[in-house]
């Protein structure tokens, strides 16, 4: 899987910022430099204020203005199933590569059986791999050639039947529900800071699976570069506190 950031709100925490101190300043912050309207934070340097206010909001759940600004990523060779699971988000928009009008009719089925267009899961190859509600511990290597002999036949097979319905003249919208729930698709997905801090408290947890786990840890390294000061704080004080911070 690949995770790019696409466009993101240029300084998001003075946006943050002049949100938050819109609700108890006097004036009108739209009349001020940021400057100004930081007056009366604490700290020596703007850097130094912006790590005291957003602070004081995350600590107290003050997260509406985390509403204000908003990330936008395009992430490439996700699964199905994964994406089933990171659209069940509220408040995230997305736009996902559709298999109605996106053919694999040319498309190797063997080349799928070595990996290609179909996600492989780390326990068809990996013999000490634990998932969650797994019913038994590490296996023996001639247990996991197995597991994964059986899953690249059961992949292949389906892109192999897909090809063949599509030969018969059945429309792709119909003919990919022979496809597997590991296919690979790319979507495009926008949220506010609030919102990636909820999705990384309920998907970067480690109870999570490993996919969706792995692609918000990727998110949030972008995040960290993007909004630095809340993302330091959110990992350091907030991270895996579910639900705190759902809309």
């Amino acid at each position: 899987m690949e995770v790019e950031l696409l466009e993101a709100t240029d300084d998001p925490e003075e946006l943050i910022c002049s949100a938050a101190r819109n609700d108890y300043a006097s004036a009108f912050v739209g009349d001020q430099t940021f400057a100004e309207t930081m007056d009366t934070v604490e700290g020596d340097s703007i850097r130094a204020k912006k790590e005291t206010l957003i602070g004081h909001l995350l600590s107290h759940g003050h997260f509406g203005p985390f509403e204000h600004p908003q990330a936008t990523f395009a992430i490439e060779g996700m699964s199905r199933s994964c994406m089933a699971q990171l659209t069940r988000h509220r408040h995230v928009s997305f736009d996902v590569q559709s298999m109605r009008y996106v053919a694999f009719d040319d498309v190797d089925p063997e080349a799928v059986g070595d990996g290609e267009m179909v996600v492989t899961p780390p326990s068809a190859t990996d013999p000490d791999w634990i998932g969650r509600n797994q019913q038994s511990g590490t296996v023996d290597e001639e247990t996991v050639e197995k597991r994964e002999e059986v899953f690249r036949d059961s992949v292949q097979r389906s892109v192999e039947e897909y090809q063949r319905l599509l030969d018969l003249g059945m429309p792709p919208e119909d003919a990919r529900f022979v496809l597997p729930i590991g296919t690979e698709v790319n979507v495009v997905m926008s949220m506010n800071a609030r919102t990636l801090m909820h999705v990384a408290d309920m998907r970067a947890a480690a109870d999570a699976q490993w996919e969706i786990r792995g692609l918000t840890e990727e998110v949030l390294d972008y995040a960290a570069e993007w909004c630095p000061v809340t993302f330091e704080y959110y990992e350091e004080h907030m991270k895996h506190r579910k639900n705190r911070l759902a809309p």
